[in-house]
């Protein structure tokens, strides 16, 4: 059995560098195994749309459908912050690029 290394690029949050980041103000790719992608506005079209766009960014980045094992919704009525908070809850893996990682020590295409 052969154990081989395989590097991949991370940010400080464990994110691959070159995933594509959410691109409102208030949006973010947050922590832990399945990572909430949040996208933060007043205007819950907006959200979904601007989420919808990243998805697929995200996904034609990766050249395979990202794993997403929920969508969340929920608002925050404090002063000054957006109302609608919409989630992603993404694979960890697939955002910091490890099927692209895998695609190029088997030689594939990356994408």
């Amino acid at each position: 059995m052969s154990e081989e290394t395989i590097r991949l690029e991370l940010d400080d949050s464990g994110v691959s560098v070159d995933l594509p980041q959410p691109p409102g103000s208030h949006d973010q790719v947050q922590g832990v195994p399945y990572r909430p992608v949040e996208f933060r506005d007043n205007d819950l079209p907006a959200a979904l749309e601007r989420s919808a766009k990243w998805l697929r960014e995200a996904q034609e980045w990766l050249g395979e459908p990202v794993d997403v094992i929920a969508v969340h919704l929920d608002y925050d009525d404090g002063e000054g912050a957006p109302y609608y908070n919409l989630k992603l809850l993404c694979n960890e893996e697939d955002l910091a690029g490890a099927p692209i990682a895998m695609r190029k020590l088997q030689g594939g295409p990356v994408g």
